[in-house]
């Protein structure tokens, strides 16, 4: 399919990075998700050992641990730094790093992950800490992404995102799916258990949108890529047809620039090869694939570029950790 480039660098740049986002995000699976609401009161604080990852329905996936402030106040510890964290707020761990949440000083520990009842849950489980009624309320849980396994997109991402809706430049409508998602936890009615995690999503597709397009300008990386003219139109173009059998000219002549210009401006920005780039992009895509439909893999590995299947299934157990079989029988269960 052939494609249109605009004379305008400027406009080009805007268009190439719609295009990237949209094909990335449009691709973006969650194959699980679990919330609570935690409402602790008084001086407590949180163990700062991860612990989501325990409670995930699969191994293998990306689990992002979540935050969304609903009440209240109440401070974060993540590595050096101290956050306070207000009604309103989100915050996400793209690699499910450690933190601790508490309030006041050398306050009781408490571990919501380990108090949680056994499933399954007709409604959201409230874990309630203290008798005071003054304390905070929060949403807490997480989220499975496969797009983690997306290399060039998951090195782009900080260890942690905090968004804060009110704030100047903050996603507007953002904080109106908050309170409707508070408001399903505070009110059940048929069907807010299902409804919970489909805002949770949508919360989650808009936090990461926002920090990929307001993100500070970078010198490497995916984000740095899209901020340059003459690789976003390149990874525009990879994104619109991936199935194209991508030469380094193609590619190169997409950009504007120079083969060899272009090939070391692409590996120095992103670490990797514009080639290799087109085999990551189509195996992740085979991923959605294996994960969402009973397509045979074989047709997977022919649209992913490959000759046959056994070297498909080489590929993809090398960059996701398991061949394409034991993979899909593990993101489908």
């Amino acid at each position: 399919m052939p494609y249109r480039l605009s004379e305008n660098p400027e406009s080009a740049r805007g268009v190439a990075l719609d295009d990237v986002l949209s094909s990335l995000l449009s691709t973006i699976r969650l194959s699980g998700s679990l919330q609570f609401c935690f409402m602790p009161s008084g001086s407590w604080q949180t163990d700062a050992t991860p612990a989501f990852n325990s409670l995930a329905s699969s191994r293998g996936s990306g689990v992002i641990p979540f935050h969304i402030v609903a009440e209240g106040t109440c401070w974060l510890r993540f590595a050096d730094d101290q956050t306070t964290l207000e009604a309103g707020d989100v915050v996400l761990f793209p690699f499910g790093s450690g933190h601790q949440l508490g309030s006041g000083r050398d306050g009781r520990l408490v571990t919501p992950t380990k108090d949680l009842p056994p499933k399954p849950w007709r409604e959201v489980p409230l874990l309630r800490y203290g008798d005071d009624v003054a304390g905070v309320r929060m949403l807490c849980g997480y989220l499975q992404c496969e797009a983690l396994g997306f290399s060039p997109f998951s090195r782009s991402l900080p260890e942690f995102v905090h968004v804060r809706p009110g704030a100047s430049g903050g996603p507007s409508w953002l904080d109106s799916t908050v309170r409707q998602m508070i408001t399903e936890v505070d009110r059940p009615r048929a069907g807010s258990v299902s409804m919970v995690p489909r805002l949770t999503e949508i919360i989650f597709i808009e936090v990461l949108r926002h920090q990929i397009v307001t993100s500070a300008p970078r010198a490497v990386g995916w984000l740095a890529a899209l901020a340059d003219p003459s690789l976003s139109r390149c990874l525009s173009i990879i994104h619109e047809d991936p199935r194209r059998e991508w030469s380094l000219e193609a590619l190169a002549d997409a950009a504007r620039i120079s083969r060899s210009v272009f090939a070391e401006r692409f590996r120095a920005v992103l670490d990797i090869s514009p080639i290799q780039y087109v085999r990551e992009w189509r195996l992740y895509l085979a991923s959605v694939a294996l994960a969402t439909t009973r397509q045979a893999i074989a047709d997977i590995a022919f649209n992913a570029g490959y000759a046959s299947e056994a070297s498909f299934n080489r590929a993809f157990a090398r960059a996701y950790g398991a061949p394409p079989a034991t993979w899909r029988a593990s993101a489908q269960s």
